[in-house]
């Protein structure tokens, strides 16, 4: 994932959070989901928004949400996916 590509997805994300209420900003090896801070609502938004923006194919993936909880997660979910 490219520098643009990450920067976009932190706004996703914050975006995101903003919905629900959370206006806290956060780093990328911050927990997201375990924490609470995002639903699995905001999950599924996530996969939909990474198919879409990188090309990514999560129809076979097998999901865990440690591999989405933070923006490092994330990253390193998408360029192994690749």
């Amino acid at each position: 994932m490219d520098a643009g590509a990450k920067q976009k997805l932190r706004e996703f994300l914050k975006e995101s959070l903003g919905k629900l209420g959370d206006h806290k900003d956060f780093s990328d090896s911050d927990s997201i989901f375990i924490s609470g801070r995002l639903d699995s609502f905001s999950m599924m938004n996530l996969i939909m928004y990474l198919e879409e923006s990188c090309g990514v194919d999560f129809s076979d993936f097998d999901f865990d949400v440690d591999l989405v909880d933070s923006v490092n997660d994330i990253e390193a979910l998408v360029d192994s996916r690749r």
